[in-house]
């Protein structure tokens, strides 16, 4: 299998998991109050947002690749 192909079926497989999660979360921890040695501290959770436009354009692109590398065999 061509790299070309690698990269289109891995596209496509990405774009799938964006349209099916359709966003993720993660921590950080930031300091809230600072006095001498003491120290407190919060989590914080962000969310991101994947638009899914981008889920179906890395399909598209995966699956445009993919018959690329066919094409060039």
């Amino acid at each position: 299998m061509k790299p070309i192909s690698i990269v289109g079926l891995l596209l496509v497989v990405v774009g799938i998991a964006a349209l099916a999660i359709g966003r993720f979360s993660y921590t950080t921890e930031e300091k809230v109050l600072e006095v001498g040695p003491l120290v407190a501290t919060a989590d914080q959770e962000h969310t991101v947002h994947i638009p899914d436009i981008a889920g179906i354009l890395a399909i598209v692109a995966g699956v445009a690749l993919v018959v690329a590398g066919r094409r060039r065999a």
